[in-house]
């Protein structure tokens, strides 16, 4: 008697890899078409809208490009997460923390103003980096799921920024406002001309990725994580250690974060605000990121700006369509759930035999 069985597949090729995420990037535009056409929305005009919102004027050009800096460089740290087997959904809160110690440097340290951006940048790579490392400790020494730890540290990264501008670190000269004063001038970042592009940021996240990638696939440290990703059994087994190379893991992956913070205060807003302002939900953003990446570093630079440019081509379809402002997060939902499936159709097929046929 023939049935179907599901097998596991042998390491797929990068032709099919790219097929097959192409494909699932078009389910999801196809699926996101419908939605348009629900809403009384020509597809075509829908996307047209979205391309020339993000790319038709060198204004559009420059929003990308600013809101691909932090999906840059979260993206980046996500990528070594996720080899890692480090689940790290928290990324928000780590970007909301980098962006609170830099505040905190700009506002209250006194330094010399050379030392402000400096101190600025270490301050947030600290931050994030240790708010990923409890839920790193409880998922090594307890088994506490991290995908739980780390969502949950989202909310109170939130609340605590909601409490300090609403509070003790309410500014002076807002008039109502729950913001922070303004950072000096020697706390804020270059931009490339009248744009909100703060180069060095874009820079710092372009030299990181190229770095992780080298990391992983050049040092011992790169060849622990992948091993203890891929078969922790085996990496075990060679006297690994799981506690040490989880812990790296969330350290860079948080403090990259932390680091796209700093890059939204010191580069954009000059100051500590709400923080739905601070971050476009870069940190949710960026898990999507990394994964159309294929958790591979270098490839964080073009998905960063494909999704900068949805990001920057979404408000124009809100403005010009009318449409819901969830729009975005729909279709960012929707790429992650094709890829998702996508990457099951690599991992397993379909294969017909007889039920006393040996596997």
């Amino acid at each position: 008697m023939e049935k179907i069985r599901v097998v596991k597949r042998g390491s797929p090729s990068a032709k099919k890899i790219f097929l097959v995420s192409f494909l699932s990037l078009l389910g999801a535009l196809a699926v996101a078409s419908l939605i348009f056409f629900l809403y009384g929305v020509n597809p075509f005009q829908a996307y047209a809208r979205l391309i020339g919102g993000s790319l038709g004027s060198p204004y559009s050009i420059g929003e990308t490009l600013r809101r691909a800096i932090p999906l840059l460089l979260v993206g980046t740290g996500l990528t070594l997460a996720f080899r890692g087997s480090f689940w790290n959904i928290g990324a928000e809160g780590q970007l909301l923390l980098g962006a609170m110690a830099a505040a905190g440097v700009a506002l209250f340290s006194r330094l010399p103003s050379p030392l402000l951006l400096p101190a600025m940048f270490l301050g947030g790579f600290f931050a994030g980096a240790l708010w990923a490392l409890l839920p790193a400790l409880l998922k090594s020494k307890l088994g506490v799921n991290e995908v739980i730890t780390t969502l949950m540290l989202n909310y109170v990264a939130m609340n605590l920024i909601l409490y300090l501008v609403q509070g003790p670190w309410r500014g002076t000269q807002k008039w109502g406002f729950p913001y922070t004063d303004d950072i000096p001038p020697a706390a804020r970042l270059d931009t490339i001309g009248e744009t909100s592009v703060h180069w060095p940021t874009l820079i710092l996240g372009l030299c990181l990725a190229l770095l992780i990638y080298w990391v992983l696939h050049h040092t011992t440290y790169g060849f622990e994580i992948r091993v203890l990703g891929e078969n922790p059994e085996a990496g075990h087994f060679a006297g690994m250690s799981p506690v040490k190379t989880t812990a790296l893991v969330a350290l860079v992956s948080g403090g990259l974060a932390g680091l796209a913070g700093v890059g939204e205060v010191a580069g954009v807003h000059h100051m500590l605000r709400n923080p739905g302002q601070i971050s476009l939900g870069y940190g949710y953003t960026a898990i999507i990121v990394a994964w159309l990446a294929r958790r591979n570093p270098l490839a964080t630079v073009l998905t960063a700006l494909f999704f900068g440019a949805i990001l920057t081509g979404g408000d124009a379809l809100k403005i010009s369509l009318g449409l819901p402002f969830q729009v975005v997060d729909v279709l960012n939902g929707l790429i992650l759930f094709f890829l998702i499936g996508g990457e099951l159709l690599l991992e397993y097929g379909l294969e017909w035999g007889t039920e006393g046929e040996r596997r």
